[in-house]
């Protein structure tokens, strides 16, 4: 059986050169805006699988201390150079890696970087999530329920979800989406997840 491919940082980079980016909202989603304008800033703020970085602006401009991870190289020159000056919050990195600056964070934003992942890394992904989010801290974002002919992206049912996540984290909010990209369209929520 051969590897799923989309584990490589050359698969996304093909993407990000081609502009074969469907997944790519250019710009961001209403729910993230509305909970940052409710949510007092408490701490550091991480954007793992960050593409093109558009919501790494916006929590900077609310106030977060911010990073951006992405293993691709394309998609973090692509971040820099939408960010301009703000370019450094960006960098080339491996969520699964140890690395002495990814830890403590008080919110990570979730927006196709789990349904990106192969489903064999799901635990790897909630397991580090539990690791780098500091109790009481908050994942949020856009959890993507399938199905999914081709993947990725990869979906999850909501009860995968529940099982990857509950142990560590309480859901705390389970929104619909009314500004889905066609590709997630009626196959995504917002959700914010409390770290216990």
């Amino acid at each position: 059986m051969n590897p799923d491919p989309s584990i490589t940082p050359g698969f996304w980079d093909q993407r990000y050169a081609s502009g074969k980016t469907p997944w790519d909202q250019h710009g961001v989603p209403e729910c993230l805006r509305d909970y940052l304008k409710r949510t007092p800033v408490s701490g550091r703020a991480l954007v793992p699988g960050c593409g093109s970085g558009y919501e790494i602006l916006t929590l900077h401009e609310c106030g977060w201390p911010v990073l951006g991870l992405d293993f691709s190289p394309a998609a973090v020159a692509q971040a820099q150079r939408q960010m301009g000056p703000l370019a450094q919050l960006v960098r080339v990195g491996d969520f699964f890696a140890p690395a002495d600056d990814m830890s403590g964070f008080s919110l990570v934003y979730e927006r196709t970087f789990l349904c990106a992942l192969p489903p064999e890394l799901h635990v790897s992904y909630a397991r580090r999530m539990a690791e780098i989010i500091r109790p009481g801290g908050v994942l949020c974002g856009f959890f993507f329920l399938g199905p999914e002919e081709e993947p990725p992206p990869h979906p999850l049912s909501q009860q995968q979800i529940n099982t990857l996540l509950g142990e560590s984290f309480i859901c705390s909010e389970d929104l619909p989406v009314a500004d889905s990209l066609p590709l997630f369209a009626g196959k995504e929520r917002w959700q914010v997840w409390r770290r216990r």
